[in-house]
């Protein structure tokens, strides 16, 4: 077993990255539709996951697993008893919180993490009602390695303020709490502060995980065998890490998900979730909102990822059906026959944030609704039964738990984009149409979108532009400047014009890695598309016309957290990110087309060849400023451009620009207040605009590939 320290030695000296970590793993359920609490809910949550048990890995070491766990809702009865035995009245349910907290084994460090969430909760004018050490039993057999892993288990018990009237309110406080608590944690660079970790904190729910197997998670806590542990929903996870290291933190659940599957494009989601900090502003959370940044850090999984975006969501008023919708929409776009004020709800929202895609079957629950959805395409299974004594049972296959035939009322599957919701305090299960029929007609998204859009296919120039400006240079002069070789022309791009697709080549790529070859390379070619660790089926290009799209938007992003529309941007719509020269002349002439809604600035990325090998690092930092002073100046799309290269004349690679401005417009927090589009020389692959699109850019013109098309026509 790798060990920590080797981890971080690998890391710095190594090829590991934590980035690469994945998962594919066993989940399930067991709910109460009326919200009756039972203890044998919490057990036969805990019989799920350990017949669950072949979906977890376990390597050399019989007794050590990637982590597995439980999320029920607090056991009142059971805490309330166990405080008193210190002397400690609980408030009334739902008036106080718990906290699960995993600390340092050594003694200081531990101390100084404690010390800084009791800190925390006075400062957000909370009440610390006591600690309590988690009664775990020490005596089963367990790895020495997990043993050596194991933390100091205990929880938090916190009771609301004079400030805090409802529970809502309280969940928030005790969010704000985890977050500021941890940050200063972090700020003490302890030696041991990795070791800290918070599974959970809040009124409703508590996760009990860790680094065990799935038979073991029942046996090492006691808290799970007392009767008095009641539950209306207990939520397991068995944890399968196909290439990653397990950790305590690592299992599941997370404190709103438990998650089968993977998200592919969590870098994306992560860093636009980082741009977005600049300028997020929400009504419910108000001041507190800065208190909670960074929502997300770089080394987490995927799935803890996932979490701290659907946390903060939850946390700034959407409710948590509505928050997962926004996050996995199904596929509306080509959907023909889809109710139009569903469509609409998809279409407002697709501008407010990129969906979290990939193979995945995701459950959720905030302790009062749990629900499961899966990804648009489907590749992930979910199932589960009804019974006739109302409890719901749903597993990452069927048969999770033994139920006698003639007690099951009915069982079905989840379906690709479909979604359920068990609401615990109205009582009953709601299905994919009336749950979405509900959401979708609480606000008038079909009117906010015609107020908003302005589609660019839709404007007239009243001239023609197809063809494109007059150059400085000769076609081949400018082909020979951007890179182009033979090959390009005649295996790339001939192809792609000739039948609309990427040429067909043999399997495998003999060419050398652009870092070790002794060919000037184009910069793109440094790069690797990031594709799923895990097995995925097929998917077939009937079903594959219906899930993608390639509409993009253009511009401004509205604020993820303004609930209520209040002044959101205007947004400028694009039927597929590669424009030609009618788009561009269109974007260049913009303010007029919009009366003055949008107003573009181009930058040009070139310099003068006397700068010698300096000019890029100069001529960088100057683009920053440049673009940071179009937005102070009222531009809202920046065209970053190559078209100035001449013979006296340099540019810069149009990637190496892009990610210079894009990084910067982050830090500065002004990147989502305007959008960029590349207008560039250099791009004639697939590749290239992937690259370009991972890095930041709304829209391409690869005004010299159409010029190349145009002229081998």
């Amino acid at each position: 077993m790798t060990t920590a320290a080797e981890i971080e030695h690998l890391k710095q000296h190594g090829l590991y990255s934590t980035a690469n970590e994945h998962d594919a793993c066993g989940l399930g359920f067991v709910a109460h539709i009326k919200g009756v609490k039972r203890h044998d809910i919490v057990t036969q949550a805990l019989k799920i996951l350990e017949n669950i048990d072949h979906r977890g890995a376990v390597g050399a070491d019989k007794l050590m697993g990637d982590g597995a766990g439980i999320l029920i809702q607090i056991p009142d009865a059971l805490y309330r008893e166990e405080m008193a035995k210190q002397g400690v009245t609980l408030p009334p349910a739902g008036e106080y919180g718990v906290g699960m907290i995993f600390l340092p084994k050594e003694h200081a460090s531990r101390l100084a993490c404690e010390q800084e969430m009791e800190r925390a909760i006075k400062t957000e004018g909370q009440v610390l009602l006591g600690w309590r050490d988690v009664p775990v039993n020490r005596d089963m057999p367990m790895s020495p390695t997990v043993r050596t892993k194991e933390p100091i288990l205990r929880q938090v018990f916190i009771g609301r303020g004079n400030d805090v009237i409802v529970q809502d309110a309280l969940e928030r406080k005790l969010y704000v709490i985890r977050k500021t608590a941890s940050a200063a944690i972090q700020a003490l660079k302890l030696k041991h502060s990795k070791e800290y970790y918070v599974p959970s904190m809040s009124s409703r729910t508590v996760v009990y995980k860790g680094l065990l197997l799935a038979d073991q998670v029942g046996t090492y806590y006691l808290d799970l065998q007392d009767e008095r542990c009641v539950s209306a929903v207990g939520l397991v996870h068995q944890r399968f890490s196909t290439n990653t290291f397990p950790e305590w933190p690592l299992a599941h659940p997370y404190r709103y998900v438990a998650h089968n599957g993977e998200i592919n494009t969590v870098k994306g989601n992560y860093n636009w979730m980082k741009a977005r900090e600049g300028v997020m502003s929400s009504p419910v959370l108000a001041a507190d909102l800065q208190k909670l940044y960074p929502i997300s850090f770089a080394d987490q999984s995927d799935t803890a990822t996932f979490d701290n975006c659907l946390e903060l969501l939850t946390m700034a008023g959407y409710p948590i059906s509505q928050a997962v919708m926004m996050m996995i929409p199904e596929p509306w776009e080509q959907h023909t026959t889809m109710d139009p004020r569903r469509r609409a709800f998809y279409e407002y929202h697709a501008a407010m944030l990129e969906p979290w895609d990939g193979p995945a079957s995701i459950v959720f629950t905030d302790g009062r609704q749990i629900g499961a959805t899966l990804d648009r395409n489907g590749l992930r299974p979910s199932r589960y039964c009804i019974t006739d004594d109302d409890l719901v049972i749903m597993g990452s296959e069927s048969g999770v738990l033994p139920v006698p035939e003639n007690k099951i009322v009915r069982k079905w599957r989840l379906q690709p984009g479909k979604m359920f919701l068990i609401d615990l305090e109205q009582g009953r299960l709601i299905e994919d149409d009336e749950l979405k029929a509900n959401i979708v007609n609480t606000k008038p998204y079909k009117q906010w979108i015609e107020n908003l859009r302005i589609k660019l296919d839709s404007i007239e120039t009243g001239e023609a532009a197809a063809t494109p400006a007059a150059a400085s240079l000769p076609l081949l002069d400018r082909q020979q400047a951007f890179g182009y070789t033979q090959e390009d022309i005649k295996f790339l791009m001939a192809p792609m014009a000739r039948n609309g697709e990427e040429g067909i080549g043999s399997m495998g790529n003999d060419s050398p890695l652009a870092v070790l070859s002794g060919k000037n390379k184009p910069l793109y070619n440094y790069f690797k598309q990031l594709f799923a660790q895990v097995t995925n089926p097929p998917i077939d290009p009937i079903r594959e016309a219906i899930v993608m799209s390639l509409n993009s938007f253009i511009g401004p992003k509205p604020n993820l957290l303004d609930i209520n529309q209040v002044n959101p941007p205007m947004r400028l719509e694009v039927s597929q990110p590669v424009l030609d020269f009618d788009d561009m002349a269109k974007l260049r002439d913009i303010a007029r087309h919009t009366q003055g809604k949008f107003h573009s600035a181009t930058i040009d990325i070139t310099y003068p060849l006397s700068w010698g090998r300096e000019g890029v690092e100069a001529k960088l930092a100057s683009l920053c400023a440049q673009a940071v002073d179009a937005i102070k100046g009222g531009s809202n799309i920046l065209i970053i451009s190559d078209r100035g290269v001449s013979a006296t004349q340099v540019a810069i690679p149009a990637l190496l620009a892009l990610s210079a401005i894009h990084q910067h417009l982050v830090r500065e927090g002004l990147r989502t207040t305007a959008g960029l589009v590349v207008e560039t020389g250099t791009a004639r692959e697939v590749h290239h605009f992937a690259v370009l699109a991972g890095y930041g850019a709304e829209a391409v013109h690869p005004y010299l590939a159409s010029e190349t098309l145009a002229d081998m026509h």
